[in-house]
C-alpha cells in the first residue's frame, strides 16, 4: 500500500472513530477504533489525535482518584522492573 493510500486510509478510520465519539455517544465503539487507529498507523497525525481522544475519554469516564490510583500503581510496577 501506498503511503498516500495508508495515510487517507488513516484518515477515513479516525474519522470512523471521531463519528462514534462525538455523534453517535458510543464511546465504547470510538476508543476500540482509536485503538485501532494508533496500531495500524503508528507514525501519523492521526494517531497522534487518536492518543488526545483516548486521553479524553478517560479524563470524563474515570473518576479522577481512580485515575490517580492506577497511575501510581503502575508507576510502582515500572520502578519495581527497574530494580
Amino acid at each position: 500500500m501506498s503511503t498516500e493510500t495508508s495515510l487517507a486510509q488513516a484518515g477515513k478510520q479516525y474519522a470512523e472513530a471521531h463519528t462514534a465519539h462525538y455523534t453517535m455517544k458510543n464511546l465504547r465503539k470510538a476508543l476500540e477504533l482509536y485503538k485501532e487507529v494508533m496500531a495500524e498507523y503508528p507514525n501519523s497525525k492521526e494517531a497522534v489525535y487518536s492518543r488526545t481522544q483516548i486521553q479524553n475519554i478517560v479524563k470524563n469516564v474515570v473518576p479522577k482518584q481512580s485515575l490517580l490510583d492506577a497511575q501510581v500503581e503502575l508507576a510502582l510496577t515500572c520502578l519495581e522492573s527497574q530494580s
